[in-house]
């Protein structure tokens, strides 16, 4: 059974990573999937075409999370291809780590601009054809480093927490329209990211985990798979873990 079949769903960062597996997973389900890009035509092209294989669609929109107008051009630009957004994936995000006293302003403006102030361009950006559809679905990826802290990453931690306030104060304001927020928190998932991490720190984090090892992609994905779906129509407003038990 297909659980996304008609719908249209806007992804940002999902040229690779838990982005490219949510992208992959949604069109597998039969929606059609509008992603964001910041740098290569020629990857996007390529991405389409993988997203593409088995008869699904997608497109890719060379957009700038972080820029206000910008969300609000790749907005029209998704609504008036497609007609509407059904599903809002907030992914974009980047890391600049460093001790505190380190940080430079620019490190700490850039993080936020790409994963907090991303979630607001966006969110605002589809609110419009979401309250005439009196439906939708937005799914913020946050980080059980936004619950816990970590060292090294005041910028990231902050930008993560700040999703979860988003999130629960949007699901308060558009409950009553059926549009539902919710956020996602990974823990330690090996993705490209972490395979640059050295075998002893990768096992180190698999050690600490109750489920002893790290999640996949895949598995965030099937977690945005159910949020995006009907199968979830009851749910808004929550913070899911996906993380093997990490913070229990």
């Amino acid at each position: 059974m297909k659980l996304l079949e008609g719908k249209i769903a806007l992804i940002t960062g999902a040229s690779r990573g838990i982005g490219k597996a949510v992208a992959q997973t949604f069109v597998n389900h039969g929606a059609v999937v509008c992603f964001t890009y910041m740098s290569s035509d020629e990857k996007a092209k390529a991405l389409e075409q993988v997203l593409s294989a088995d008869g699904g669609t997608a497109k890719g929109f060379k957009s700038d999370a972080g820029d206000f107008n910008a969300a609000q051009k790749l907005t029209e630009d998704v609504v008036k291809e497609f007609g509407t957004v059904d599903i809002l994936v907030n992914n974009a995000g980047i890391t600049r780590d460093t001790l505190l006293m380190r940080m430079s302003e620019e490190q700490w403006d850039e993080v936020i601009a790409v994963n907090l102030k991303s979630v607001f361009n966006l969110t605002k950006a589809v609110l419009r054809t979401m309250l005439k559809a009196r439906s939708g679905s937005i799914i913020n990826m946050s980080s059980v480093v936004g619950v816990k802290g970590n060292a090294g990453q005041a910028n990231y931690a902050a930008s993560k927490a700040g999703i979860l306030g988003f999130t629960k104060s949007t699901a308060l304001e558009l409950g009553s329209r059926n549009i539902r927020c919710n956020a996602v928190a990974p823990g330690f998932i090996e993705t490209e990211m972490t395979g640059a991490l050295d075998d002893t720190t990768v096992q180190g984090w698999r050690d600490a985990i109750p489920m002893k090892r790290g999640g996949t992609p895949e598995d965030v994905a099937n977690l945005c798979l159910f949020l995006g779906s009907d199968l979830s129509g009851y749910i808004t407003g929550q913070t899911i873990h996906v993380d093997g038990g990490m913070l229990t």
